[in-house]
């Protein structure tokens, strides 16, 4: 059965790909933004601000409401107020693993306190407002929190980075003896947790999602040279802040996914992922914004790489 989805944004990474996802099973989709990227091939397109929707949503309707871009409780009151005289189904909120304080235990479940992070600040503040503001407002409202979402389409200089590189068949700085872990999520499998919850209608509103095992720095930076086709050589660096030459925090976390796996146990491996992620950015380089993560390493790092102790 055709279903019809809303999605805010559509136009970059996160929002565009779901909005893609559902296009291709069939789906009628509209995407609400303010037109300043072109659409998605296939989908409907409302060009607006979310805070001026005025009468633009009556009597539409939805079987699903795919907020991606809420960050604050304002976005997500704004969005409700404009739906209150259309039809909706699910509304489902994107939101973060930053709404965790890094000083809570590990892995994070559900169910813990929300509270300040000190790497992620007033993000991660402001998607606890979005949530609660979703809840409040919204009667049966589902939030997911993914960790560090990757794959095609992506626009964030993380995988891309390490492409660039491998490409470039640059020595590799990293953070300290590249033993912190990152939790991933491939864009699809959110999109197919999305159509779950969407098709299932799950008794538990919140969830974290993830992929189950974690990977270390370097294990990560091996597979994103694997993807290129080549093998990294490596030097650590210590006493200098990771964010100036490497593209995540200093901040090891873990989700508790066991209520994700539930419901969908299969997830993307990672290798593959990369692949893809890959396949997709040689053709969509002017699509990522870059950041002078090498030109960093050449100045400061580069010059005394002899002093850095190598890992083997």
């Amino acid at each position: 059965m055709t279903r019809s989805i809303l999605v805010t944004g559509g136009t970059i990474f996160v929002s565009r790909f779901i909005a893609r996802y559902f296009v291709e099973l069939g789906d009628d989709v509209t995407v609400l933004n303010r037109g300043s990227h072109p659409p998605v091939a296939g989908v409907r397109t409302l060009v607006a601000d979310r805070h001026d929707l005025g009468h633009l949503l009556n009597g539409e309707r939805f079987d699903a409401v795919i907020d991606v871009t809420a960050y604050d409780a304002r976005d997500v009151l704004d969005l409700a107020h404009a739906l209150e005289h259309a039809r909706v189904g699910s509304t489902i909120m994107i939101s973060s693993s930053a709404v965790y304080p890094e000083t809570n235990l590990q892995p994070f479940a559900e169910g813990v306190r929300l509270g300040r992070n000190m790497f992620w600040g007033d993000y991660g503040t402001g998607k606890i407002e979005a949530e609660r503001a979703l809840l409040q407002c919204v009667d049966g409202a589902y939030i997911v929190r993914p960790p560090y979402l990757y794959g095609p389409m992506n626009n964030l200089y993380r995988e891309a980075f390490v492409f660039d590189c491998a490409r470039e068949d640059r020595r590799f700085y990293l953070p300290h003896d590249g033993h912190m872990r990152l939790q991933f999520f491939h864009v699809r499998d959110l999109c197919r947790f999305l159509e779950r919850i969407i098709d299932e209608q799950p008794a538990q509103h919140v969830f974290n999602v993830g992929n189950p095992d974690s990977v270390t720095v370097r294990e990560w930076v091996d597979l994103c040279y694997a993807a290129v086709g080549k093998t990294p050589t490596y030097a650590s660096v210590d006493d200098v802040e990771p964010r100036n030459f490497f593209p995540f925090h200093d901040y090891e976390y873990s989700l508790d996914v066991h209520a994700q796996q539930e419901i969908m146990p299969d997830v993307t491996p990672l290798d593959k992922g990369l692949c893809e992620s890959y396949d997709w950015y040689r053709t969509h380089v002017d699509q990522v914004n870059t950041h002078p993560y090498t030109q960093y390493i050449d100045l400061h790092l580069a010059p005394t790489a002899q002093k850095l102790q190598p890992v083997h």
